[in-house]
């Protein structure tokens, strides 16, 4: 199943965040993000020629967050998105993560 067709579940915690390995497979599914933080997080910068285009992504981000009970870390201004994901209660990266980058990839390159 394709990453961007899937669904985020609920993690409880309690689980060990990927590998690196594990990490860089699924990375393979989403491109133009990187790894951060010695792979405990994946990011994502967008560029825009205005406020208005990167407030409108921001929003549309929101919503599918929101749908999706998994939200990123969302940093923008005049020309310019970043977007971390990570899943809090594992202080690492799961495949929540990996599914919200295809769909906000989705979103970006529809």
């Amino acid at each position: 199943m394709k990453l961007k067709n899937a669904t985020c579940v609920p993690c409880q915690g309690g689980i060990p965040p990927l590998s690196t390995e594990e990490s860089l497979n699924y990375l393979s599914d989403i491109p133009n993000w990187t790894l951060l933080d010695q792979g405990k997080r994946i990011g994502l910068e967008l560029n825009f020629t205005n406020f208005r285009g990167a407030f409108d992504l921001v929003k549309e981000i929101a919503t599918l967050a929101d749908q999706q009970g998994h939200h990123p870390d969302i940093t923008f201004g005049w020309g310019y998105v970043r977007i971390v994901l990570y899943t809090h209660k594992i202080d690492g990266l799961h495949r929540n993560d990996f599914i919200m980058a295809a769909k906000i990839n989705a979103l970006i390159h529809p």
